[in-house]
């Protein structure tokens, strides 16, 4: 940190020294767009990339010759902060120059950004600016409305059930690779060209050389990330653009590294996770090497391009213009920089924070607001204020007049809190925490644990993962997150009313806004033949997430209703990114009316799209069935009979593979192989959903006797099974 202590200090001497020798002559700031009227801007966001970790700012530890070159090249902007520690709703802010209470985007998932808002690319777009958008976190994916205005998106990262969505991403060098076949067609025409790299995002796993490096892993992801940037500016100079190129370099936000107790960004708002790099090089070399003290937010990004391109702006923008910043800081008072994390309170329960930079002043609104000056107290472990009374108030008043109304879904729409209303949500049912919201700095702690939670996970120990997860909600049962990921552990224990259960949980303490609770409990209820349970809640999240329409594409099929699967159907495969689910439900759809051909060819389309992660061998079990299904219907009964084999590897719960194998295999007289199958699911599966689907099956195989003496074998094990009952007498 003695690099923070350094940078700050040169800036003590306040407002006023800021502003001088930073605010631009007459000769930078006249004429520059008239020499370039529409340069190329190329604009490289590298995700949770703290500035003070960088050469350009002081640090030492590591190597960015590329990230160095651009500051040489360029001006550097010493204290950009941004306004949101998510990655969704910080290039939100970027794209639209508004803040996250304005643009509506507040957390990573259940959030999309409005179709009325204009955003950069959509602008440059319509003043004829090819655009380009290449993406390597799920986070940014296209449904989220952030690829509005760009000609082509590339949001190709691939999803994998039972990951989070931060470790949901691709390699930087892949996405430039993804870019540079576009950036080759567009080299003689004004183009936009939005470049998203995911290093240093956690988990830090920097590839050769520089794993073997650098001890600290977070700076061997920098490295990794400078090398890609230093890829794109050759690329650039190889193609003569270089040097008439507006170039931005800047990143969502930093990372927190343990500063106050957390590892990563998604609680705290200090400013290790506040303060980004910012640089900013101008085409012809204009300003080079100049380094601005001033205070900056990313929302000054977009007021900065349409300035520059001397485009009209969009009304209402937050921000300055960052290459003229004396009016910005001269209306006789200093900048006010706001930010906010609402993670705290949509995932744990806790209380939201909000923060507001002020010259030299950091003031954090929380149960227990805390007071910091910058320039002496860089690493903020002296709260100050007790001392500076006067300011806190000033400062705590400027956030009171800003509305950042956090609404869930029931409160932003009377049909969605009707829906909720009528599967016995928010009528007393839900677990609402009474009081007032802790203060996170008194939890982060559970964030640790949590997070060791997480890693069990992904080390297959699932026992201890439950453990952990089950000790903390002993102590906090509105705890949402931990909900959630013990919701996850038991489907992946095969126990998936415990999962129903979990999931159940954090959507009751959510008040019903947990979009990912509100939607597992959606598809658990699917599973169990509760359609009508599982409709209603996934209509509740019809406008928050694509998976909801794929959950009432796979509903409408169990009723029968083939033509409102297929307009669901529609939305999900549009939506879908990378996801493959929707493509496989699509199979199904096929199968039922009879399309067996296309169903194959769609089973043909996602096998070559599955990049094999092993997160998904559940999913792919269900491709296998409807290929099975395919296979057997163009009486291809071997291959038929292989996939279906195939899905009860991948997937031993999947009931209907097993049925559907025997009912082949019946086909084809092996009735002694068709019995064996469906023993198998039985033993496999000793549950009465099992017995109950092999009921059915010898039922359809025309085996009454022996349909008959297993139900009662069934029902004497479990007398008082549903699903057991509801086969009592059906048969003829």
């Amino acid at each position: 940190m003695k690099a923070a202590r350094v940078l700050f200090a040169a800036v003590a001497g306040g407002l006023a020294l800021l502003v001088s020798g930073c605010s631009p002559g007459p000769e930078a700031t006249s004429g520059a767009a008239a020499e370039s009227p529409r340069p190329p801007v190329v604009m490289i966001s590298i995700d949770t990339l703290r500035s003070d970790r960088l050469p350009a700012y002081g640090y030492g530890a590591v190597e960015t010759p590329a990230i160095d070159r651009l500051a040489a090249d360029g001006v550097l902007f010493e204290r950009a902060f941004t306004h949101v520690n998510v990655t969704l709703p910080a290039h939100a802010s970027l794209f639209t120059g508004l803040l996250p209470a304005v643009h509506g985007v507040r957390d990573n998932a259940g959030y999309r950004l409005g179709e009325s808002i204009p955003t950069l690319a959509a602008e440059l777009n319509r003043h004829g600016y090819a655009t380009g958008g290449f993406v390597s976190s799920w986070v940014l994916r296209a449904w989220t409305g952030i690829d509005r205005g760009f000609d082509v998106y590339d949001d190709g990262v691939r999803f994998e059930t039972g990951r989070q969505l931060g470790d949901l991403q691709r390699a930087g060098p892949e996405t430039l690779a993804a870019a540079s076949g576009w950036l080759d067609g567009v080299a003689d025409v004004p183009f936009f060209l939005f470049l998203h790299l995911y290093e240093p995002h956690a988990p830090y796993q920097p590839p050769a050389p520089f794993a073997g490096r650098y001890e600290d892993a977070y700076d061997g992801e920098v490295a990794a990330a400078d090398r890609v940037v230093g890829d794109l500016l050759r690329r650039l100079e190889r193609l003569g653009l270089y040097d008439e190129a507006l170039v931005i370099l800047l990143s969502d936000h930093g990372e927190g590294l343990m500063d106050h107790g957390e590892m990563d960004h998604l609680v705290f708002i200090y400013r290790e996770v506040l303060q980004v790099p910012l640089i900013v090089k101008l085409p012809g070399g204009k300003r080079a090497g100049e380094r601005v003290g001033v205070n900056v937010q990313l929302a000054d990004v977009a007021r900065t391009l349409y300035s520059f391109l001397d485009l009209e702006e969009p009304a209402g923008l937050a921000g300055a213009d960052l290459l003229d910043l004396q009016s910005a800081v001269s209306a006789g008072r200093p900048r006010q920089i706001v930010s906010e994390s609402v993670y705290p309170r949509i995932h744990f329960g806790w209380s939201d924070l909000a923060s507001i930079i002020e010259g030299d002043l950091h003031f954090i609104d929380s149960p227990d607001p805390e007071l910091y000056r910058l320039s002496e107290d860089p690493e903020e472990l002296n709260n100050v204020i007790r001392e500076e009374r006067t300011a806190a108030r000033r400062l705590r008043e400027a956030l009171a007049g800003i509305d950042r109304t956090l609404a869930s879904p029931a409160e932003e729409d009377p049909e969605t809190r009707r829906r909720l209303q009528s599967l016995g949500y928010l009528s007393g049912g839900a677990r609402v925490r009474e009081g007032p919201l802790p203060d996170p700095k008194s939890r982060i702690g559970v964030v640790a644990v949590l997070d060791r939670a997480a890693e069990q996970v992904a080390r297959g120990r699932l026992a201890e993962a439950e453990t952990l997860l089950r000790r903390v909600l002993e102590k906090d049962p509105q705890l949402i997150h931990a909900w959630e990921l013990l919701g996850g552990v038991m489907e992946r224990r095969s126990q998936p009313s415990a999962a129903l259960g979990a999931y159940r949980s954090a959507f009751e303490a959510s008040g019903g806004g947990a979009v990912t609770a509100g939607l597992k409990v959606a598809e658990l209820l699917l599973r169990k033949g509760r359609v009508a349970e599982a409709r209603e809640h996934a209509l509740a999240f019809v406008d928050r997430s694509p998976l909801a329409h794929q959950i009432l594409a796979e509903a409408a099929l169990i009723d029968g209703a083939v033509e409102e699967a297929g307009e669901h159907l529609e939305r999900a495969v549009a939506e879908r990114g990378p996801r493959l689910t929707p493509l496989i439900v699509r199979a199904g759809w096929l199968n039922v009316q009879g399309r067996f051909e296309e169903a194959l060819a769609q089973t043909d389309e996602v096998l070559a799209e599955f990049g094999g992660g092993a997160g998904e061998r559940t999913v792919l079990a269900r491709l296998f069935l409807h290929r099975g299904t395919a296979l057997g219907a163009l009486e291809r009964m071997a291959e038929a009979e292989r996939s279906y084999r195939e899905a009860i590897d991948l997937d031993s719960e999947l009931l209907g593979a097993y049925s559907s194998l025997a009912y082949l295999l019946a086909l084809q007289g092996r009735a002694a192989e068709a019995g064996n199958a469906l023993r198998e699911m039985v033993t496999a599966n000793p549950q009465p959903a099992a017995w109950a689907e092999a009921v059915r099956t010898l039922r359809a195989m025309n085996d009454e006797a022996s349909a008959a003496r297993l139900l009662a074998q069934a029902l004497q094990r479990w007398p008082e099974s549903s699903e057991l009952l509801l086969q009592v007498g059906s048969s003829g």
